[in-house]
């Protein structure tokens, strides 16, 4: 099967770990981050960590964006369904996010809210033609890979002149959030989180190009090399960023060449530049606040704005203090680090947004890591 078994291959696979135990420098210790969540889940899925040298670290960032949204947000589509009787549509995993005193999505929805899993924007926009005498409100999240979906809602909703159809837009930009990992004092001033190079996103590259990512090269003299999402693309792109750190150079480079191109998709990029425009801030799960991250609905789509709509206010709402997902999603700590991994907070019962989406750091490690964490405890005490 094209482009499925070719980048499963356990021989290529075996060729490429030769590769990386030959040309890694055994007196020197690289830390990559993989800023995708894509790339998180696929590390731990097919086992790629165990595959690596010793002295090669993965660095799981905040490239989730169901684990970046805070509480607050949750809180106002929370609101929307239960107060103002808003018909609420949303990603499944967006449903199952925790926000306050409880609740999340799914859990409003067992007390009344209509709230409704969709896989589109278009889906929600069908929902608001079949029910005139109903505010619908499509809850939209995710980087730059599903905006430019949404701003084809919004203006497919203006065309057709729609009056109960809005948006609570919480879209976020990539680049915004490396730059604010690179400046956070774990890793500009302490170097607590010593980060060599990043595995870049592979979707969200897909839109905006590789041309974004020179910066970082430029400016904070770090590779990076844009990968898909099969175990072979990753491997060979930690090989490439060592390649990279070996040889003192600071590149944007594509391993992902299938997909990937240096300008990105323009008809995309000048779809959402019609619709959206930059917020002077965003709060990020995590994070906290970041600098011009974020998108906002612009002016002429004002009428499709969930926030301008139903004169919402954003309120910052604390995580719960047992989680550890805000030290987790900085790469300032591991999941099996937190003292409620795996026993109070699972998939099934998340206390923490990085246990809710199979690309959060603490799923992936729940679904394919845990055991192995078991074996190396058992061998430690023998």
């Amino acid at each position: 099967m094209k482009y499925i078994d070719e980048f499963r291959d356990g021989a290529i696979a075996k060729k490429i770990q030769a590769r990386l135990h030959a040309e890694a420098q055994p007196g020197r210790l690289y830390s990559f981050m993989e800023f995708c969540g894509g790339h998180t889940h696929a590390i731990s899925r097919y086992g790629i960590g165990e595959l690596l040298p010793h002295n090669v670290r993965m660095i799981h960032g905040p490239g989730c964006p169901v684990c970046v949204l805070p509480i607050g947000r949750i809180d106002l589509a929370i609101q929307l369904a239960l107060e103002r009787g808003a018909i609420v549509c949303t990603y499944g995993d967006t449903m199952r996010v925790p926000a306050s005193g409880g609740l999340s999505l799914v859990r409003a929805k067992a007390r009344g809210g209509d709230i409704r899993m969709v896989y589109s924007g278009a889906d929600a926009l069908e929902i608001a033609r079949r029910e005139p005498g109903r505010e619908v409100v499509f809850f939209a999240i995710g980087f730059e890979t599903t905006t430019p979906p949404t701003a084809l809602t919004i203006r497919t909703a203006q065309q057709e002149g729609l009056k109960n159809f809005s948006v609570l837009c919480c879209h976020v930009l990539t680049p915004s959030a490396i730059t604010h990992i690179l400046e956070s004092p774990e890793v500009r001033e302490f170097g607590t989180v010593p980060i060599d190079g990043f595995v870049g996103p592979a979707h969200v590259s897909i839109v905006i190009g590789s041309a974004p990512y020179e910066h970082f090269a430029e400016e904070y003299r770090k590779p990076v090399v844009i990968a898909g999402f099969e175990p072979l693309d990753v491997m060979q792109a930690v090989l490439m960023l060592v390649r990279q750190v070996n040889e003192g150079r600071a590149e944007v480079e594509n391993e992902f060449t299938r997909a990937v191109n240096r300008d990105g998709n323009l008809h995309a990029q000048a779809l959402v530049s019609q619709v959206f425009e930059l917020r002077s801030s965003f709060e990020w799960r995590g994070l906290g606040e970041v600098p011009y991250s974020a998108l906002k609905i612009r002016s002429a789509f004002a009428e499709f704005d969930a926030e301008r709509r139903f004169g919402l206010g954003y309120q910052p709402v604390p995580d719960n203090k047992a989680c550890e997902c805000g030290a987790i999603l900085r790469g300032v700590k591991k999941p099996t680090d937190c003292k409620i991994f795996g026993t109070v907070c699972t998939p099934e019962n998340p206390v923490g947004s990085c246990m809710v989406s199979s690309e959060g750091a603490c799923a992936a490690h729940y679904s394919y890591g845990r055991f192995k964490d078991i074996a190396v405890r058992v061998e430690v005490a023998a």
